[in-house]
């Protein structure tokens, strides 16, 4: 998408996400505005002096409070990205209540804020862990799909459109495992809850590029699904600290063996392109002809992370990890 002389407000825009998403909107593009809309006004402070461009703001504030919202979407905002939430899965068991009210209520308080502010388009970040979730954080993400897709039919004949964007593991992002392992070389041991996992893994420039295109391609209501490599745990480890000992410690409480990003369920009403998969909405507003360039899926497919046709190599992840 062409975000020259577009507002763009950004929700948890000091993550690691959105830091990377505004400086690659600043380096190729022409953006009017960039609305960093997040809670911590010291990161805010920082990033402000980072970056040291006029045109980017900083709205302090928290998608939990609805008010806020309809304040800062007053601003002639027109995309929305929705990077805010609570991911840490242990935290997020131990806080249910906390989760919920952050990536579900707040879920809804964009929905409602950006309709009735007019704003055009609003994509939202979500994960693996949305499909077929065994922990909390995965279900709150998934009911915010939910929420996302089903807010177009709240919508109506307005001008607003809602999608989603759900990838796997972002290679050093905050809460990644990549920089616990290289934490743990130092030391010489790395701890594996177990050895047979495999994650689906992007960079955090490939899932902007990734936001970005897919901002520009939305109808309202797709879930795309970009073609990601995988690369079993084990792999990653010899791959990262090749002498270091591994201690197994046993797989944790909400943890999979292996990730799913199109579900058996879902395939039936998903196309796939040369690089991406785009999951379509089941609803009575969704136009038929939207996507009709993409392939449906065979029977019985699911996009999973042990039976992915894409694997990561000891070179290529060293290429992706180079600049953590």
């Amino acid at each position: 998408m062409n975000l020259d002389q577009k507002t763009i407000l950004i929700t948890g825009g000091t993550g690691s996400f959105g830091k990377r998403f505004i400086r690659t909107v600043l380096a190729r593009h022409s953006p009017k505005r960039i609305i960093v809309f997040s809670r911590d006004e010291l990161k805010q402070h920082d990033m402000q002096i980072s970056l040291n461009d006029h045109r980017v703001t900083f709205f302090i504030g928290d998608v939990r409070d609805r008010d806020r919202l309809y304040r800062a979407f007053q601003a002639g905002i027109d995309v929305i990205i929705h990077a805010a939430a609570l991911k840490q899965v242990p935290a997020c068991e131990y806080n249910p209540f906390e989760a919920v009210k952050t990536n579900m209520l707040g879920a809804q308080n964009i929905i409602e804020a950006a309709i009735d502010c007019k704003v055009p388009k609003v994509i939202a970040l979500s994960t693996d862990k949305a499909v077929n979730p065994v922990n909390l954080y995965g279900a709150t993400k998934l009911c915010a799909e939910k929420l996302f897709v089903q807010g177009n039919s709240y919508a109506g004949g307005k001008v607003t459109r809602f999608s989603c964007v759900r990838y796997g593991n972002v290679v050093g992002s905050r809460g990644s495992v990549i920089p616990v392992f290289l934490q743990q070389r130092k030391n010489g041991k790395v701890t594996v809850t177990d050895q047979r996992m495999t994650r689906f893994w992007i960079t955090l420039e490939q899932g902007v590029d990734f936001v970005i295109r897919c901002t520009g391609l939305m109808h309202g209501g797709e879930v795309f699904v970009p073609r990601i490599p995988s690369m079993g745990i084990i792999d990653l480890v010899k791959a990262i600290a090749p002498d270091c000992e591994i201690e197994v410690t046993g797989i944790r409480p909400g943890e999979k063996l292996h990730e799913t990003l199109v579900s058996f369920d879902e395939a039936r009403h998903t196309v796939a392109l040369e690089d991406m998969f785009v999951i379509q909405p089941e609803h009575h507003w969704w136009g038929s002809d939207n996507w009709s360039e993409g392939a449906p899926l065979p029977d019985g497919f699911a996009y999973t992370s042990d039976t992915n046709d894409k694997w990561l190599d000891f070179e290529d992840l060293r290429n992706m990890i180079k600049d953590i």
